[in-house]
């Protein structure tokens, strides 16, 4: 199990780079519009992946920063989004990176932000539901791009493990 999510946690942080590239070629009304995402804009969208993702890491580990709220702007600019980005992609792999099979058939305890009573899950699919909850919003993201004209890059998980195998992630 454990070079699956591994290969998960290495997968968001490519997508996250290329979503990212393709984000930063966005005038800043193109990255502000609504274009109908659950999330409205670019902006909301990235802002969402980052507070959930931070949500999820303090369930995990117990440390770290979470928004209280599942629309929170953790960052206004762009810039300051991608650093914050980078630095919770890098903290998610050494995350999964020291699970160790007691863990991953451990379970884990936490409130949703949005109502008050304790969860208990068994790790796995907890982290099968996050892995799965960034890809499905950076489809948001990618159909943003393409509302807008662009090109947005290739995210499948099977792309990324072809060039993750060839080196090139």
């Amino acid at each position: 199990m454990k070079d699956r999510y591994t290969t998960f946690a290495g997968y968001n942080a490519w997508a996250n780079r290329r979503l990212y590239d393709a984000a930063t070629a966005l005038s800043d009304a193109e990255y502000r519009a609504d274009k109908g995402a659950f999330f409205k804009s670019m902006h909301g969208t990235l802002n969402h992946l980052l507070a959930t993702d931070r949500i999820w890491m303090k369930r995990f580990t117990g440390e770290g920063e979470a928004p209280d709220r599942l629309d929170a702007i953790v960052h206004e600019r762009l810039a300051d989004l991608r650093a914050a980005r980078e630095a919770e992609d890098r903290r998610i792999v050494a995350y999964v990176g020291g699970l160790d099979e007691a863990r991953l058939n451990g379970v884990i305890r936490y409130r949703r932000v949005s109502s008050p009573e304790e969860f208990v899950q068994k790790l796995t699919p907890a982290l099968d539901h996050w892995f799965n909850h960034q890809t499905h919003h950076r489809g948001h993201a990618h159909m943003i791009l393409t509302s807008l004209g662009k090109t947005a890059p290739e995210l499948d998980l099977l792309y990324y493990q072809r060039v993750a195998d060839a080196g090139r992630a």
